[in-house]
């Protein structure tokens, strides 16, 4: 492929994820849909088609993936293989090229010698443009999500990151598994004060951050969303009644300002636990930051904590406000249609 042939062509970029996926076109459109990857694997190649449909016609796929480590796949290649398959699916006729850890693109046929390349790759997308922001000095890129966050280092307009796969990345501090929407309360501390006395949590899915960022007013509710610990609607009622259970106790024994008090100090549980991951991720590559660059569903999260890590003098970029809301709100795969049309010509293959 020519830079003569991206400018002919109209690209898509697919970011697979087990929760959701998302696409972003050349036009500048993108598009988000949730999707349990683990509960309906075989459905996989229907709702990515459908999301596509939603978009404008396009020539070209560029793909960046999550998905394989869901558990309805043995192994981290089988689902790098199970994503190719449908993807190629929608596909049809159309080329594919798969973005890799390495920083590079690659044929399908390559992926499939060498899945770990596939594996988890997003991130680092959304890192090699989220660092042209960053022209000078060190930064960070936080971005945080229904599921995780994204820790990345950054300086002079690199992205310097020390790990590659997932449990390198959990290693530095790179990667977290907390989310402003799906972490369940008891993965995030083991006690909480309630009314005023440390109280230990309740081992169970009966609450999850969705339910403190609700309550809290960071997310708003919505008597539609029933994607919660006990698939009740995402209101701030039943969002109390679900922390209640956190602590033993029912609406009976747990009012409104109890739930603010216990969001809250939930809330600083998860940007203690951030902050000691990124001070992990930044100490040993770049130093302290003095820019952060914030994005994804959790951004209002990750402007605060951004604040706490770079105190007055730093500067927070919001990739929001940076690339509009539409682009924003399917970063990574924004990233991957630049990058695309930048290096699409090295494809291996």
């Amino acid at each position: 492929m020519t830079e003569q042939d991206i400018g002919n062509n109209k690209w898509i970029a697919l970011d697979v994820g087990g929760a959701n996926i998302k696409a972003a076109h050349s036009d500048g459109r993108a598009r988000s849909l949730p999707f349990e990857l683990w509960k309906r694997p075989d459905d996989l190649a229907d709702e990515i088609r459908s999301l596509t449909r939603a978009l404008p016609a396009f020539d070209r796929i560029a793909l960046t993936m999550t998905a394989e480590l869901c558990d309805c796949y043995q192994t981290k290649a089988e689902g790098v293989s199970a994503v190719l398959d449908a993807v190629l699916d929608v596909a049809g006729e159309r080329p594919l090229c798969v973005w890799g850890t390495d920083r590079r693109f690659h044929a399908v046929d390559a992926i499939r010698q060498q899945p770990e390349l596939a594996a988890a790759s997003n991130w680092l997308a959304l890192a090699e443009i989220a660092a042209r922001l960053v022209p000078s000095g060190p930064g960070i890129l936080i971005d945080i999500g229904s599921t995780t966050s994204d820790l990345v280092p950054l300086a002079d307009g690199k992205a310097w990151p020390r790990g590659r796969t997932d449990t390198e990345r959990l290693q530095t501090g790179e990667l977290v598994y907390v989310g402003t929407r799906r972490t369940p309360i008891c993965a995030i501390a083991t006690e909480l004060p309630f009314r005023g006395n440390p109280t230990g949590l309740m081992a169970e899915l009966f609450a999850s951050t969705l339910d403190i960022y609700v309550v809290l007013g960071e997310i708003p509710s919505d008597t539609a969303d029933l994607s919660t610990a006990d698939g009740r609607p995402a209101t701030v009622e039943a969002a109390q009644h679900r922390l209640a259970r956190m602590v033993g106790a029912d609406s009976a024994g747990f009012n409104a300002e109890d739930a603010v008090e216990f969001a809250r100090n939930a809330d600083e549980a998860v940007l203690s636990r951030l902050m000691a991951a990124a001070q992990r991720a930044y100490q040993p590559t770049v130093g302290t930051p003095r820019t952060a660059i914030v994005s994804g569903s959790g951004e209002t999260l990750a402007r605060r904590l951004a604040a706490r890590m770079l105190g007055p003098e730093g500067t927070i970029v919001s990739l929001r406000e940076s690339w509009g809301p539409v682009a924003s709100s399917a970063a990574c795969a924004h990233a991957l249609i630049v990058l695309a049309s930048e290096q699409v010509e090295s494809v291996d293959g």
